[in-house]
């Protein structure tokens, strides 16, 4: 059986079955090859993260992970992704009182300035976490016998000692974490507030900015991220520092969420505090599913990950959105939350999870805006 091509001049002439499939197998060749470079120039799911750094800095945007210093000191692939993916890191625990300070005037550095040359070496910020908070204080704090002026002293000298150790190297920190009740407005009644009062949490401040009048100094809660009595308090008390010209800096939105019920005001209640001429920051992100966690639960928490971090880039001055822990094996979830698991972006085996791609989406999105106002 005879083919035929067509000339130059538009007549046919004949091609025989030898030449016809020398030119299949050219065109083979060529398809091949075009399809091996595409694998090579489009990335794999298990990559996309890698651009994950340089798309958070092009929104202006710091990309952060809290670590823990066992697994960060000991631990090559965990070391990795932290290394591959974020822009900053925040101590899960190791800045805590208990850890910090934990005998009166006894300081331990050994984990903050762990955590701190970690970062310093790979080009990262740092987020310190936290100073006062009702858990997690050392035995001769909790159950000292307190007066306001004594104290007063202690806070002060702690904050100051830490601060100060770390001025210039750490940019923002979370002076006063969960102020208000867990499930209510009211003030939290903890150590500070029952011993100085309810100004505990501007002498502190004026504390940390005495120390490290460069850091950014936030105030951190969770129970903010959707309009509601707790969120309108803590609204109201920032409201009143900024009056009184404390120096507050930021308002750190914890973002503790279950999986379906991710917040969808979460810009707007951000805004609140950007008005006042703050900046803001998801400071605790992770996504919990109630087990067991099937591939469609992954799928949505894919969008629920691509959510929160689209809310920071459409809100000008949200400047920070921290995912809390580094893989699923270390994370905190499954012993505080019986029940629920999944919440981060890398799994137990350190594999990359839908939610990965889902931070991509959101920070691949064209630049910030901010809605206009009627």
């Amino acid at each position: 059986m005879t083919a035929h091509r067509t000339t130059g001049h538009g007549r046919s002439a004949p091609v025989n079955g030898k030449g016809l499939l020398l030119t299949a197998a050219a065109l083979c060749t060529v398809i091949l090859t075009v399809t091996g470079i595409l694998v090579a120039v489009l990335p794999e799911p298990e990559q996309e993260g890698h651009l994950l750094p340089g798309l958070a800095r092009a929104q202006g945007i710091e990309l952060g992970v809290a670590v823990a210093i066992d697994p960060l000191a000991h631990d090559r692939r965990y070391r990795g992704i932290v290394e591959d993916h974020y822009t900053s890191v925040t101590a899960e625990n190791g800045m805590k009182w208990e850890h910090v300070q934990p005998e009166r005037g006894e300081y331990d550095w050994d984990g903050p300035d762990a955590i701190v040359d970690f970062a310093t070496e790979n080009d990262l910020n740092v987020r310190g976490h936290t100073m006062l908070w009702h858990n997690q204080k050392p035995d001769w704090l909790a159950h000292g016998d307190w007066d306001a002026e004594s104290l007063s002293a202690v806070v002060h000298d702690h904050v100051t000692t830490v601060m100060e150790r770390y001025r210039g190297r750490i940019s923002a920190w979370d002076v006063i974490n969960e102020p208000l009740e867990d499930g209510g407005p009211q003030m939290r009644r903890n150590l500070w507030y029952e011993v100085l009062g309810p100004d505990y949490i501007a002498q502190t401040l004026y504390s940390a900015h005495a120390a490290d009048p460069d850091a950014k100094l936030y105030i951190n809660e969770f129970g903010i991220e959707s309009a509601g009595p707790k969120a309108d308090a803590l609204y109201d008390l920032v409201s009143d520092l900024v009056e009184r010209g404390v120096p507050v800096h930021g308002i750190g939105f914890q973002s503790h969420f279950v999986h379906g019920n991710v917040s969808a005001d979460l810009a707007d209640q951000m805004r609140r505090y950007t008005d006042l001429g703050l900046e803001v920051a998801v400071t605790e992100l992770d996504v919990r599913i109630p087990e067991p966690v099937t591939d469609e639960d992954l799928r949505e928490q894919r969008g629920e990950y691509r959510d929160v971090l689209t809310a920071c880039v459409e809100v000008e001055g949200c400047v920070n959105v921290t995912v809390w822990g580094v893989t699923d094996a270390h994370s905190w979830i499954p012993e505080w939350f019986p029940g629920t698991d999944a919440a981060l972006p890398f799994d137990t085996a350190y594999r990359p999870k839908p939610a990965l791609s889902g931070m991509v989406d959101a920070l691949s999105r064209r630049g910030r805006h901010r809605p206009d106002k009627a």
